[in-house]
């Protein structure tokens, strides 16, 4: 049984959200896949939230990886929040950090991706 719960939310035209609860191993492999689909039609931008995030192992990261490879076949960018100090590190490690680019939160990537409909 998965112990992940994936949630997919459209932010505005072309961004969408994918909110990542639980643990982010082979068994969540479907869910990931499922709301991928989802989050990347009609979007130009899929971001991951980690913020909920309790575990992910290498299984994971190769999940990730592969989110990657679909994203970039269909020219959508992909953003990463909420990730922990720890798995920061391992985008890093990994490299994913190059690919997949990491903001402390949602509303930043936001703004990056919607500089006019900023609020200070």
């Amino acid at each position: 049984m998965s112990k992940v719960t994936m949630a997919v939310r459209h932010i505005s035209t072309g961004v969408s959200v994918i909110d990542i609860r639980g643990e982010v191993t082979v068994a969540a492999e479907n869910a990931l896949t499922d709301a991928f689909t989802q989050a990347s039609a009609n979007s130009r931008a899929v971001i991951l939230n980690f913020e909920a995030l309790e575990y992910m192992n290498s299984s994971g990261i190769g999940l990730i990886v592969t989110l990657l490879i679909r994203a970039q076949r269909n020219g959508i960018k992909l953003f990463a929040v909420g990730l922990s100090e720890h798995y920061q590190e391992i985008f890093e490690l990994t490299r994913l950090n190059e690919a997949i680019t990491l903001f402390p939160t949602e509303s930043d990537a936001l703004a990056t991706l919607n500089p006019n409909s900023a609020r200070a």
